[in-house]
């Protein structure tokens, strides 16, 4: 299974949610595996550095890449969590849709449910991986610049729902957004100082927010990742 998370802007909270997909779907199933085409995954999760090889120098290898060297580039991120990097510190190039095609055929074999960060998705290689997803979310606040750039984005087309980034003061609340989007709103995240806490020191893995915890088990039962009310702790 794989499940793709991406926003028209940056800043939306698209890698913060993705973390927290991969850390319930790890405690409720058999591990997790967690992509990064964003490059923000190794800050959130309090790594000591940003590993240096990673998905952008597999992409770069072209559709010749081997698959079982995506195993070789993961790191531990959290117990039964496998985070494979950006890396890409020397990669100058734009990886194309043909290597996004292939990546995405390497994650969806996998034997355990997979979250991808695209981030906003500049890449071909990212649309492609959006495109073959089980599921594509978009991250997004109710914001008036983001939702306008979301009606414009194609990779709307391709969107299962709504992941809505919850901000005290915004007029524009879950009905507006999916009203003006035309998708269901899966799940709602309150902008909270303890999921912040979390996040800008490192310990998201340890000290998951129940503030998060609940709407990314929310989302993943909506798209059928995890089965509905099985009882199991967060």
């Amino acid at each position: 299974m794989l499940l793709t998370l991406w926003s028209p802007k940056g800043g939306s909270g698209t890698s913060v949610t993705a973390a927290a997909c991969a850390l319930v779907l790890a405690r409720r199933s058999a591990g997790a595996r967690l992509a990064d085409l964003a490059g923000d995954l190794p800050a959130i999760f309090g790594l000591a550095s940003d590993p240096e090889t990673g998905l952008a120098d597999w992409l770069m290898a072209g559709a010749d890449a081997p698959v079982d060297a995506l195993a070789r580039l993961a790191v531990v991120a959290a117990p039964g969590v496998a985070l494979a990097p950006w890396g890409g510190s020397t990669i100058t190039e734009t990886p194309t849709h043909e290597s996004g095609a292939v990546l995405a055929a390497a994650l969806l074999d996998s034997t355990v449910p997979t979250v991808v960060d695209v981030g906003s998705a500049p890449s071909p290689a990212a649309r492609a991986v959006l495109e073959a997803s089980n599921a594509s979310v978009l991250v997004v606040r109710g914001c008036y610049l983001a939702l306008r750039r979301a009606v414009h984005n194609s990779l709307l087309d391709a969107s299962t729902g709504i992941v809505l980034i919850e901000e005290p003061g915004r007029a524009l609340g879950a009905t507006e957004v999916a009203d003006v989007l035309g998708r269901p709103v899966l799940a709602r995240i309150p902008v909270r100082a303890t999921i912040a806490r979390a996040v800008d020191a490192g310990v998201i893995s340890s000290r998951l927010p129940d503030a998060l915890a609940r709407p990314a088990t929310r989302l993943l039962e909506r798209i059928e990742f995890l089965a509905e009310n099985s009882g199991a702790e967060v």
